[in-house]
């Protein structure tokens, strides 16, 4: 399995822009979709963003779409997640984490960073 690392985290106004970043270590990260999953305090986990090996494909939980944006740099074994126009329900820990196969199930994804937190307040 790849090993996992988010950064980028941190406290936002509402309307501003964070970007998150996943180094993963290894050298088959070019092996894995990847995905970013967000966890609000007292709710259960849910799907972000997605992108499949390559880059050329990439998916949006509804919540998010047209505002965030994923993309990977194989070269430098990293993915990053994009955020702008934040509001306060994107308030959340968010994870990255590396599946075999694109997928937007967490149960698809068998390696987990160990989350990052961004704070959007109002």
């Amino acid at each position: 399995q790849v090993q996992l690392k988010e950064s980028g985290g941190g406290l936002v106004q509402a309307g501003g822009s964070l970007r998150l970043s996943c180094a993963a270590s290894g050298r088959t990260f070019n092996d894995y979709a990847m995905g970013w999953f967000r966890q609000a305090l007292g709710k259960e986990r849910e799907f972000v963003a997605a992108i499949n090996r390559s880059g050329a494909s990439t998916y949006y939980a509804d919540s998010v779409k047209g505002r965030f944006a994923i993309s990977r740099d194989n070269a430098k074994n990293t993915v990053y997640l994009q955020m702008s126009r934040l509001k306060p329900e994107d308030t959340a820990v968010y994870y990255c984490a590396a599946s075999r196969d694109y997928s937007i199930l967490a149960e698809a994804f068998g390696s987990w960073g160990q989350g990052t937190q961004v704070t959007v307040s109002s």
